[in-house]
Protein backbone atom coordinates (compact mmCIF):
# COMPACT_ATOMS: atom_id res chain seq x y z
CA UNK A 1 0.00 0.00 0.00
CA UNK A 2 1.28 3.46 -0.93
CA UNK A 3 1.93 6.01 1.80
CA UNK A 4 2.31 8.71 -0.81
CA UNK A 5 1.04 8.89 -4.37
CA UNK A 6 1.88 11.76 -6.75
CA UNK A 7 0.11 11.90 -10.14
CA UNK A 8 0.64 14.39 -12.96
CA UNK A 9 1.96 17.09 -10.62
CA UNK A 10 2.59 20.47 -12.20
CA UNK A 11 3.82 23.65 -10.47
CA UNK A 12 3.91 27.03 -12.21
CA UNK A 13 5.19 30.36 -10.94
CA UNK A 14 4.00 33.69 -12.37
CA UNK A 15 6.86 36.10 -13.20
CA UNK A 16 7.27 39.37 -15.06
CA UNK A 17 8.15 37.29 -18.11
CA UNK A 18 5.06 35.06 -17.83
CA UNK A 19 4.40 31.65 -16.27
CA UNK A 20 7.43 29.50 -15.48
CA UNK A 21 6.86 25.73 -15.54
CA UNK A 22 8.95 24.46 -12.65
CA UNK A 23 7.42 20.98 -12.63
CA UNK A 24 5.21 19.30 -15.23
CA UNK A 25 3.71 15.80 -15.29
CA UNK A 26 5.62 14.31 -12.36
CA UNK A 27 4.29 11.00 -11.03
CA UNK A 28 5.60 8.49 -8.48
CA UNK A 29 4.58 6.62 -5.34
CA UNK A 30 6.21 5.34 -2.20
CA UNK A 31 5.21 2.29 -0.16
CA UNK A 32 5.56 1.44 3.52
CA UNK A 33 9.10 0.47 4.48
CA UNK A 34 10.60 1.69 1.19
CA UNK A 35 13.00 4.45 0.17
CA UNK A 36 12.49 6.32 -3.09
CA UNK A 37 15.40 8.31 -4.47
CA UNK A 38 14.68 11.41 -6.56
CA UNK A 39 17.47 12.67 -8.81
CA UNK A 40 17.90 15.30 -11.48
CA UNK A 41 20.13 18.18 -12.47
CA UNK A 42 19.96 21.48 -10.63
CA UNK A 43 16.70 23.14 -11.59
CA UNK A 44 15.05 19.86 -12.59
CA UNK A 45 12.24 20.32 -10.06
CA UNK A 46 13.30 18.09 -7.15
CA UNK A 47 12.95 20.67 -4.38
CA UNK A 48 9.82 22.22 -5.94
CA UNK A 49 8.22 18.77 -5.96
CA UNK A 50 9.12 18.13 -2.31
CA UNK A 51 7.75 21.52 -1.21
CA UNK A 52 4.52 20.81 -3.08
CA UNK A 53 4.15 17.49 -1.24
CA UNK A 54 4.62 19.30 2.08
CA UNK A 55 2.00 21.87 1.06
CA UNK A 56 4.52 24.67 1.51
CA UNK A 57 3.43 26.39 -1.69
CA UNK A 58 -0.03 27.03 -0.22
CA UNK A 59 -0.69 30.71 0.23
CA UNK A 60 1.91 31.60 -2.40
CA UNK A 61 1.36 32.64 -5.99
CA UNK A 62 2.28 29.17 -7.22
CA UNK A 63 -0.25 27.40 -9.47
CA UNK A 64 -0.41 23.70 -8.56
CA UNK A 65 -2.28 21.00 -10.46
CA UNK A 66 -2.35 17.23 -10.23
CA UNK A 67 -2.82 14.90 -7.27
CA UNK A 68 -0.78 14.49 -4.08
CA UNK A 69 -2.34 11.82 -1.87
CA UNK A 70 -0.87 11.20 1.58
CA UNK A 71 -2.55 8.31 3.38
CA UNK A 72 -5.93 9.20 1.90
CA UNK A 73 -5.61 12.99 2.28
CA UNK A 74 -5.47 15.00 -0.93
CA UNK A 75 -2.88 17.71 -0.20
CA UNK A 76 -3.83 20.05 -3.04
CA UNK A 77 -7.48 20.30 -2.01
CA UNK A 78 -6.80 20.38 1.75
CA UNK A 79 -6.84 23.65 3.66
CA UNK A 80 -3.67 25.20 5.06
CA UNK A 81 -4.77 24.26 8.59
CA UNK A 82 -5.35 20.64 7.56
CA UNK A 83 -1.92 20.40 5.92
CA UNK A 84 -0.30 22.06 8.93
CA UNK A 85 -1.73 19.30 11.13
CA UNK A 86 -0.21 16.68 8.84
CA UNK A 87 3.28 18.19 9.00
CA UNK A 88 5.35 16.55 11.65
CA UNK A 89 2.88 13.81 12.55
CA UNK A 90 2.20 12.29 9.12
CA UNK A 91 4.98 13.84 7.04
CA UNK A 92 8.20 15.68 7.73
CA UNK A 93 11.00 17.19 5.70
CA UNK A 94 14.72 17.56 6.32
CA UNK A 95 15.94 20.62 4.47
CA UNK A 96 19.34 20.95 2.82
CA UNK A 97 20.22 24.17 4.67
CA UNK A 98 20.16 23.00 8.29
CA UNK A 99 21.06 26.41 9.74
CA UNK A 100 18.12 28.09 8.00
CA UNK A 101 15.77 25.44 9.42
CA UNK A 102 16.81 26.15 13.04
CA UNK A 103 15.89 29.18 15.14
CA UNK A 104 19.14 30.90 16.11
CA UNK A 105 17.89 32.21 19.48
CA UNK A 106 16.17 29.08 20.86
CA UNK A 107 17.94 26.23 22.61
CA UNK A 108 17.96 23.12 20.45
CA UNK A 109 16.19 21.02 23.08
CA UNK A 110 13.35 23.54 23.22
CA UNK A 111 13.01 23.48 19.42
CA UNK A 112 12.56 19.70 19.37
CA UNK A 113 10.26 19.78 22.40
CA UNK A 114 8.09 22.48 20.81
CA UNK A 115 7.32 20.27 17.81
CA UNK A 116 6.34 17.46 20.18
CA UNK A 117 4.16 19.72 22.33
CA UNK A 118 2.16 21.04 19.37
CA UNK A 119 0.84 17.59 18.46
CA UNK A 120 0.73 15.81 21.85
CA UNK A 121 -1.02 16.47 25.15
CA UNK A 122 2.05 16.15 27.35
CA UNK A 123 3.80 18.27 29.94
CA UNK A 124 6.80 20.44 29.13
CA UNK A 125 8.95 18.09 31.20
CA UNK A 126 7.83 15.09 29.13
CA UNK A 127 8.46 17.00 25.91
CA UNK A 128 11.95 17.97 27.09
CA UNK A 129 12.69 14.34 28.00
CA UNK A 130 11.56 13.28 24.52
CA UNK A 131 13.80 15.94 22.96
CA UNK A 132 16.83 14.57 24.81
CA UNK A 133 15.94 11.06 23.66
CA UNK A 134 15.79 12.28 20.05
CA UNK A 135 19.21 13.95 20.35
CA UNK A 136 20.61 10.67 21.61
CA UNK A 137 18.87 8.78 18.79
CA UNK A 138 20.64 10.82 16.10
CA UNK A 139 24.02 10.48 17.79
CA UNK A 140 24.48 13.84 19.53
CA UNK A 141 27.01 13.22 22.35
CA UNK A 142 25.99 14.26 25.88
CA UNK A 143 22.40 14.92 24.74
CA UNK A 144 21.18 16.26 28.09
CA UNK A 145 23.94 18.86 28.16
CA UNK A 146 23.80 19.75 24.46
CA UNK A 147 20.01 20.26 24.63
CA UNK A 148 20.77 23.56 26.39
CA UNK A 149 23.01 24.82 23.58
CA UNK A 150 22.10 27.04 20.62
CA UNK A 151 22.42 26.09 16.90
CA UNK A 152 25.56 28.20 16.34
CA UNK A 153 27.38 26.08 18.97
CA UNK A 154 27.15 23.00 16.72
CA UNK A 155 29.23 22.04 13.69
CA UNK A 156 27.60 21.80 10.26
CA UNK A 157 27.27 18.02 10.54
CA UNK A 158 25.82 18.24 14.04
CA UNK A 159 23.30 20.88 12.92
CA UNK A 160 22.15 18.48 10.22
CA UNK A 161 21.57 15.87 12.94
CA UNK A 162 19.50 18.41 14.88
CA UNK A 163 17.22 18.93 11.88
CA UNK A 164 16.86 15.16 11.54
CA UNK A 165 15.96 14.93 15.24
CA UNK A 166 13.20 17.53 14.80
CA UNK A 167 11.85 15.68 11.75
CA UNK A 168 11.76 12.37 13.62
CA UNK A 169 10.32 13.82 16.83
CA UNK A 170 6.73 12.86 15.97
CA UNK A 171 7.59 9.58 14.25
CA UNK A 172 6.01 10.59 10.90
CA UNK A 173 4.81 8.01 8.41
CA UNK A 174 6.75 9.64 5.55
CA UNK A 175 9.95 11.70 5.59
CA UNK A 176 11.46 13.74 2.76
CA UNK A 177 15.23 14.21 2.98
CA UNK A 178 16.62 16.92 0.71
CA UNK A 179 20.41 16.53 0.39
CA UNK A 180 20.68 15.36 4.01
CA UNK A 181 24.38 14.43 3.78
CA UNK A 182 25.64 17.66 2.19
CA UNK A 183 27.35 18.68 5.47
CA UNK A 184 28.07 15.25 6.91
CA UNK A 185 31.33 13.34 7.17
CA UNK A 186 31.48 9.74 5.85
CA UNK A 187 31.02 8.44 9.41
CA UNK A 188 28.02 10.75 9.98
CA UNK A 189 26.56 9.65 6.65
CA UNK A 190 26.74 6.01 7.72
CA UNK A 191 24.97 6.95 10.97
CA UNK A 192 22.19 8.57 8.93
CA UNK A 193 21.89 5.46 6.76
CA UNK A 194 21.44 3.40 9.93
CA UNK A 195 18.59 5.72 10.96
CA UNK A 196 16.99 5.35 7.52
CA UNK A 197 17.22 1.56 7.70
CA UNK A 198 15.52 1.64 11.10
CA UNK A 199 12.78 3.88 9.68
CA UNK A 200 12.21 1.43 6.83
CA UNK A 201 12.10 -1.50 9.25
CA UNK A 202 9.36 0.29 11.22
CA UNK A 203 7.24 0.72 8.07
CA UNK A 204 8.08 4.38 7.38
CA UNK A 205 8.49 5.69 3.84
CA UNK A 206 11.49 7.83 2.90
CA UNK A 207 11.89 10.15 -0.08
CA UNK A 208 15.62 10.69 -0.51
CA UNK A 209 16.80 13.57 -2.74
CA UNK A 210 20.53 13.62 -3.44
CA UNK A 211 23.17 14.54 -5.99
CA UNK A 212 25.38 11.78 -4.60
CA UNK A 213 24.36 8.87 -6.75
CA UNK A 214 26.55 6.39 -4.89
CA UNK A 215 24.35 7.04 -1.82
CA UNK A 216 21.22 6.18 -3.77
CA UNK A 217 22.72 2.84 -4.71
CA UNK A 218 23.19 2.05 -1.00
CA UNK A 219 19.96 3.26 0.53
CA UNK A 220 17.09 3.35 -2.03
CA UNK A 221 14.73 0.74 -3.40
CA UNK A 222 13.71 2.73 -6.48
CA UNK A 223 14.98 5.88 -8.21
CA UNK A 224 12.80 8.48 -9.95
CA UNK A 225 14.59 10.64 -12.52
CA UNK A 226 13.52 14.22 -13.35
CA UNK A 227 14.87 16.39 -16.18
CA UNK A 228 13.91 20.05 -16.74
CA UNK A 229 10.85 19.65 -14.53
CA UNK A 230 9.61 16.60 -16.45
CA UNK A 231 9.21 13.05 -15.22
CA UNK A 232 11.63 10.77 -17.09
CA UNK A 233 11.52 7.31 -15.52
CA UNK A 234 11.39 5.31 -12.29
CA UNK A 235 13.95 2.53 -11.99
CA UNK A 236 14.41 -0.33 -9.58
CA UNK A 237 17.74 0.43 -7.89
CA UNK A 238 18.98 -3.16 -8.08
CA UNK A 239 18.29 -3.26 -11.84
CA UNK A 240 20.12 -0.07 -12.83
CA UNK A 241 23.58 1.52 -12.68
CA UNK A 242 24.97 4.96 -11.96
CA UNK A 243 25.94 5.59 -15.64
CA UNK A 244 22.35 4.76 -16.71
CA UNK A 245 20.89 7.13 -14.11
CA UNK A 246 23.27 9.90 -15.17
CA UNK A 247 22.37 9.43 -18.82
CA UNK A 248 18.66 9.74 -18.01
CA UNK A 249 19.30 12.83 -15.85
CA UNK A 250 21.26 14.86 -18.38
CA UNK A 251 20.14 13.33 -21.67
CA UNK A 252 23.72 12.70 -22.70
CA UNK A 253 26.75 10.63 -21.74
CA UNK A 254 28.91 12.21 -19.05
CA UNK A 255 32.55 11.22 -18.56
CA UNK A 256 33.12 10.24 -14.93
CA UNK A 257 36.75 9.73 -14.02
CA UNK A 258 38.49 11.01 -17.09
CA UNK A 259 42.01 12.18 -16.41
CA UNK A 260 43.22 15.27 -18.25
CA UNK A 261 44.91 14.71 -21.58
CA UNK A 262 48.63 15.30 -21.67
CA UNK A 263 48.61 19.08 -21.68
CA UNK A 264 51.61 21.24 -22.24
CA UNK A 265 51.58 23.50 -19.22
CA UNK A 266 53.68 26.65 -19.44
CA UNK A 267 56.72 26.88 -17.17
CA UNK A 268 55.84 30.54 -16.55
CA UNK A 269 55.25 31.14 -12.86
CA UNK A 270 52.18 33.26 -12.16
CA UNK A 271 51.72 32.88 -8.40
CA UNK A 272 54.25 31.93 -5.73
CA UNK A 273 53.41 31.43 -2.08
CA UNK A 274 56.30 31.30 0.40
CA UNK A 275 56.17 30.19 4.01
CA UNK A 276 52.56 31.00 4.86
CA UNK A 277 51.68 30.34 8.51
CA UNK A 278 48.88 31.44 10.82
CA UNK A 279 48.22 31.36 14.57
CA UNK A 280 46.11 28.22 14.53
CA UNK A 281 46.89 25.67 11.82
CA UNK A 282 49.00 26.64 8.81
CA UNK A 283 52.70 25.94 9.09
CA UNK A 284 55.22 27.14 6.50
CA UNK A 285 53.24 26.38 3.32
CA UNK A 286 55.01 27.11 0.02
CA UNK A 287 54.13 26.35 -3.61
CA UNK A 288 54.02 27.91 -7.09
CA UNK A 289 51.23 28.07 -9.66
CA UNK A 290 51.98 28.17 -13.39
CA UNK A 291 50.20 29.86 -16.26
CA UNK A 292 47.28 27.75 -17.51
CA UNK A 293 47.71 25.18 -14.74
CA UNK A 294 45.03 23.56 -12.59
CA UNK A 295 46.68 22.85 -9.26
CA UNK A 296 44.46 20.62 -7.12
CA UNK A 297 44.60 20.70 -3.33
CA UNK A 298 43.66 17.46 -1.57
CA UNK A 299 43.55 16.47 2.08
CA UNK A 300 41.29 15.21 4.81
CA UNK A 301 38.81 17.44 6.63
CA UNK A 302 40.73 19.91 8.79
CA UNK A 303 43.92 19.66 6.71
CA UNK A 304 44.03 23.44 6.23
CA UNK A 305 43.15 23.84 2.56
CA UNK A 306 40.38 26.42 3.04
CA UNK A 307 42.48 28.17 5.70
CA UNK A 308 45.31 28.44 3.18
CA UNK A 309 43.03 29.93 0.52
CA UNK A 310 41.63 32.48 2.97
CA UNK A 311 45.14 33.40 4.11
CA UNK A 312 46.23 33.98 0.50
CA UNK A 313 43.34 36.37 -0.22
CA UNK A 314 43.67 38.22 3.09
CA UNK A 315 40.37 37.01 4.57
CA UNK A 316 42.25 35.61 7.61
CA UNK A 317 45.46 37.04 9.11
CA UNK A 318 48.85 35.44 8.49
CA UNK A 319 51.70 35.33 10.99
CA UNK A 320 54.30 34.74 8.27
CA UNK A 321 54.64 34.31 4.55
CA UNK A 322 54.88 36.23 1.28
CA UNK A 323 52.88 36.18 -1.96
CA UNK A 324 54.36 36.91 -5.38
CA UNK A 325 52.66 37.55 -8.73
CA UNK A 326 54.93 37.25 -11.76
CA UNK A 327 57.92 37.39 -9.44
CA UNK A 328 56.90 40.61 -7.67
CA UNK A 329 55.73 40.59 -4.07
CA UNK A 330 52.17 41.79 -3.53
CA UNK A 331 50.82 43.01 -0.21
CA UNK A 332 47.45 41.39 0.45
CA UNK A 333 45.92 42.35 3.78
CA UNK A 334 42.24 42.01 2.86
CA UNK A 335 40.14 40.40 0.09
CA UNK A 336 39.83 43.67 -1.85
CA UNK A 337 43.64 43.69 -2.20
CA UNK A 338 43.50 40.20 -3.71
CA UNK A 339 40.78 41.19 -6.19
CA UNK A 340 42.74 44.30 -7.18
CA UNK A 341 45.79 42.11 -7.79
CA UNK A 342 43.76 39.80 -10.06
CA UNK A 343 43.02 36.93 -7.65
CA UNK A 344 39.42 35.70 -7.42
CA UNK A 345 38.11 33.38 -4.73
CA UNK A 346 35.04 31.15 -4.87
CA UNK A 347 34.20 30.19 -1.28
CA UNK A 348 33.00 26.74 -0.26
CA UNK A 349 30.06 28.52 1.41
CA UNK A 350 28.50 30.35 -1.53
CA UNK A 351 25.45 31.57 0.40
CA UNK A 352 27.47 33.35 3.10
CA UNK A 353 30.52 34.53 1.19
CA UNK A 354 29.73 34.32 -2.52
CA UNK A 355 26.29 35.77 -3.12
CA UNK A 356 23.79 38.40 -2.09
CA UNK A 357 20.73 36.16 -2.04
CA UNK A 358 18.19 38.99 -1.93
CA UNK A 359 19.65 40.59 -5.08
CA UNK A 360 19.09 39.52 -8.68
CA UNK A 361 21.49 37.70 -10.98
CA UNK A 362 22.63 40.93 -12.66
CA UNK A 363 23.82 42.51 -9.41
CA UNK A 364 25.57 39.33 -8.28
CA UNK A 365 27.29 38.87 -11.63
CA UNK A 366 28.83 42.35 -11.57
CA UNK A 367 29.39 42.38 -7.79
CA UNK A 368 33.18 42.21 -8.05
CA UNK A 369 33.30 44.57 -11.06
CA UNK A 370 30.94 47.40 -10.03
CA UNK A 371 33.31 50.28 -11.03
CA UNK A 372 33.29 48.89 -14.57
CA UNK A 373 29.48 49.17 -14.71
CA UNK A 374 28.89 52.42 -12.88
CA UNK A 375 29.33 56.12 -13.56
CA UNK A 376 29.01 58.93 -11.03
CA UNK A 377 27.53 56.43 -8.57
CA UNK A 378 24.85 55.21 -11.00
CA UNK A 379 24.72 51.63 -12.24
CA UNK A 380 24.75 51.26 -16.03
CA UNK A 381 21.89 48.79 -16.29
CA UNK A 382 22.02 47.96 -20.01
CA UNK A 383 25.68 46.85 -20.23
CA UNK A 384 25.41 45.06 -16.85
CA UNK A 385 22.34 43.15 -18.04
CA UNK A 386 24.05 42.33 -21.36
CA UNK A 387 27.12 40.86 -19.64
CA UNK A 388 24.85 38.91 -17.31
CA UNK A 389 22.86 37.41 -20.18
CA UNK A 390 26.13 36.33 -21.80
CA UNK A 391 27.21 34.72 -18.52
CA UNK A 392 23.85 32.96 -18.16
CA UNK A 393 24.18 31.55 -21.67
CA UNK A 394 27.83 30.53 -21.24
CA UNK A 395 27.26 28.78 -17.91
CA UNK A 396 23.79 27.45 -18.79
CA UNK A 397 22.14 28.99 -15.74
CA UNK A 398 18.52 27.82 -15.56
CA UNK A 399 16.49 30.95 -14.89
CA UNK A 400 13.50 32.71 -16.47
CA UNK A 401 15.51 35.97 -16.68
CA UNK A 402 18.58 37.81 -15.47
CA UNK A 403 16.31 39.66 -13.02
CA UNK A 404 15.54 36.53 -11.02
CA UNK A 405 16.50 36.76 -7.34
CA UNK A 406 19.43 34.47 -6.58
CA UNK A 407 17.68 33.02 -3.51
CA UNK A 408 15.13 31.45 -5.89
CA UNK A 409 17.75 29.54 -7.89
CA UNK A 410 18.79 25.97 -7.22
CA UNK A 411 22.13 25.32 -5.53
CA UNK A 412 23.86 24.38 -8.78
CA UNK A 413 22.63 27.49 -10.56
CA UNK A 414 23.69 29.66 -7.61
CA UNK A 415 27.18 28.20 -7.94
CA UNK A 416 27.23 29.07 -11.63
CA UNK A 417 26.34 32.69 -10.78
CA UNK A 418 29.31 32.87 -8.40
CA UNK A 419 31.60 31.54 -11.11
CA UNK A 420 30.11 34.05 -13.53
CA UNK A 421 30.96 36.84 -11.08
CA UNK A 422 34.66 36.00 -11.22
CA UNK A 423 34.66 35.46 -14.97
CA UNK A 424 33.19 38.94 -15.36
CA UNK A 425 36.02 40.31 -13.23
CA UNK A 426 38.52 38.55 -15.55
CA UNK A 427 40.90 37.55 -12.75
CA UNK A 428 44.22 36.00 -13.75
CA UNK A 429 44.32 33.61 -10.76
CA UNK A 430 41.17 31.79 -9.64
CA UNK A 431 40.86 29.88 -6.37
CA UNK A 432 37.88 27.51 -6.41
CA UNK A 433 37.09 26.00 -3.00
CA UNK A 434 34.81 22.96 -3.45
CA UNK A 435 33.40 24.31 -6.75
CA UNK A 436 31.04 21.35 -7.27
CA UNK A 437 29.78 20.88 -3.70
CA UNK A 438 26.04 20.27 -3.61
CA UNK A 439 25.48 20.19 -7.35
CA UNK A 440 24.47 17.39 -9.69
CA UNK A 441 26.63 15.39 -12.08
CA UNK A 442 25.45 17.30 -15.13
CA UNK A 443 26.33 20.68 -13.60
CA UNK A 444 29.61 19.18 -12.40
CA UNK A 445 30.49 18.15 -15.93
CA UNK A 446 29.72 21.66 -17.17
CA UNK A 447 31.95 23.20 -14.49
CA UNK A 448 34.73 20.72 -15.33
CA UNK A 449 34.54 21.75 -18.97
CA UNK A 450 34.55 25.41 -17.98
CA UNK A 451 37.60 25.08 -15.72
CA UNK A 452 39.45 23.23 -18.47
CA UNK A 453 38.53 25.95 -20.98
CA UNK A 454 39.69 28.68 -18.60
CA UNK A 455 43.03 26.96 -18.09
CA UNK A 456 43.45 26.57 -21.85
CA UNK A 457 42.84 30.32 -22.16
CA UNK A 458 45.73 30.94 -19.77
CA UNK A 459 43.93 31.31 -16.44
CA UNK A 460 45.77 29.79 -13.49
CA UNK A 461 43.51 27.81 -11.18
CA UNK A 462 43.76 26.45 -7.66
CA UNK A 463 41.02 23.88 -7.08
CA UNK A 464 40.30 22.62 -3.57
CA UNK A 465 38.17 19.48 -3.45
CA UNK A 466 37.33 16.71 -0.98
CA UNK A 467 36.43 14.37 -3.85
CA UNK A 468 39.52 12.46 -4.93
CA UNK A 469 38.10 11.35 -8.32
CA UNK A 470 37.45 15.02 -9.05
CA UNK A 471 40.99 16.00 -8.04
CA UNK A 472 42.46 13.24 -10.22
CA UNK A 473 40.25 14.12 -13.16
CA UNK A 474 40.92 17.86 -13.19
CA UNK A 475 44.40 18.55 -11.81
CA UNK A 476 47.67 18.88 -13.68
CA UNK A 477 49.46 18.61 -10.33
CA UNK A 478 48.06 17.69 -6.92
CA UNK A 479 49.19 19.37 -3.69
CA UNK A 480 48.37 17.35 -0.58
CA UNK A 481 47.97 18.83 2.91
CA UNK A 482 47.87 17.31 6.39
CA UNK A 483 47.45 19.22 9.66
CA UNK A 484 48.27 22.58 8.14
CA UNK A 485 51.36 21.43 6.27
CA UNK A 486 52.04 20.70 2.63
CA UNK A 487 53.19 17.08 2.52
CA UNK A 488 53.87 16.76 -1.19
CA UNK A 489 53.03 17.84 -4.74
CA UNK A 490 52.34 15.03 -7.22
CA UNK A 491 52.15 15.08 -11.00
CA UNK A 492 48.79 13.78 -12.17
CA UNK A 493 50.34 10.81 -13.99
CA UNK A 494 52.13 9.77 -10.77
CA UNK A 495 49.05 10.06 -8.54
CA UNK A 496 46.28 7.72 -7.48
CA UNK A 497 43.84 7.68 -4.56
CA UNK A 498 46.07 5.46 -2.41
CA UNK A 499 49.10 7.73 -2.80
CA UNK A 500 47.06 10.86 -2.07
CA UNK A 501 45.68 9.26 1.13
CA UNK A 502 49.22 8.30 2.13
CA UNK A 503 50.33 11.95 1.87
CA UNK A 504 47.10 13.17 3.49
CA UNK A 505 47.75 11.08 6.62
CA UNK A 506 51.48 11.70 6.89
CA UNK A 507 51.18 13.52 10.20
CA UNK A 508 47.97 11.87 11.39
CA UNK A 509 49.56 10.85 14.68
CA UNK A 510 50.44 14.43 15.51
CA UNK A 511 48.22 17.09 17.03
CA UNK A 512 47.35 20.08 14.89
CA UNK A 513 49.88 22.85 15.54
CA UNK A 514 48.82 25.64 17.84
CA UNK A 515 50.85 28.84 17.95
Amino acid sequence: MSILSVKDLSVQFPTEDGLVNAVNGVSFSIEKGKTLGIVGESGSGKSVTSLAIMGLHKGSRAIINGQINLNGTEINSATEDQVRQLRGKSMAMIFQDALAALHPFYRVGDQIAEAYLVHNKVSKAEAKKHAIEMLDRVGIPEPQKRAEDYPHQFSGGMRQRLVIAIALALNPKMIIMDEPTSSLTPAETESLFKIIRNLKASGRGVVYISHRLEELAKITDRITVLRDGQYVKTLKTSDTSIPEVISLMVGRTVAQDQRPANRNISTEEVLRVEGISDRHLLRDVSFELRKGEILGFAGLMGAGRTELARAIIGADPRTAGKIYLHGKEVKIKQPSDAVAAGIGYLSEDRKRFGLLLIQNIVFNTILSSIPRFSKFGWLKIRPAAGVTRDSIAQLRVRTPSENQFVKNLSGGNQQKVVIGKWLTRNCEVLIFDEPTRGIDVGAKDEIYRLLTKLSEEGKSIIMISSELPEILRMSDRIAVMCHGRLTGILKNEDADQEKIIEYATKFSNELSPVH
